[in-house]
């Protein structure tokens, strides 16, 4: 019988050995950057939305109808790129991780920045 503790070491690789040389893992930094602004485009998004709600029911002005569709709409289209460069390598991952930050950057600047 095998506990979950030994199954768990049967599947990791083992360690490599001194003098071997390791594979690096490129664009790790980049791919942990554009993951923290998609998940903040998404945060964001939420953020407004809620208030959005919470001024719907007090009568108080909110935000209007462009930053109401415009964060969704960037929230997603970040959260797209973003998997395409978690699952991609070279190129087509740089790329990817570009336009999550244009997608942040634009709407940051189209909705707070002005």
């Amino acid at each position: 019988m095998s506990s979950p503790d030994t199954e768990e070491l049967a599947t990791t690789p083992p360690p490599a050995e001194p003098g071997e040389p390791v594979a690096p893992e490129r664009g790790r930094f980049w791919r942990g950057l554009t993951g923290s602004l998609a998940a903040g485009m998404v945060v964001l998004a939420v953020i407004v939305l809620a208030i959005a709600g919470i001024c719907l029911f007090t009568d108080a002005p909110g935000p209007g109808p462009l930053m109401l569709i415009g964060h969704p709409i960037a929230a997603v289209v970040a959260l797209l790129a973003q998997r395409v460069a978690d699952t991609r390598n070279g190129r087509v991952a740089g790329y990817a991780g570009v336009l999550v930050v244009a997608s942040v950057t634009a709407a940051l600047s189209l909705f707070w920045w002005n």
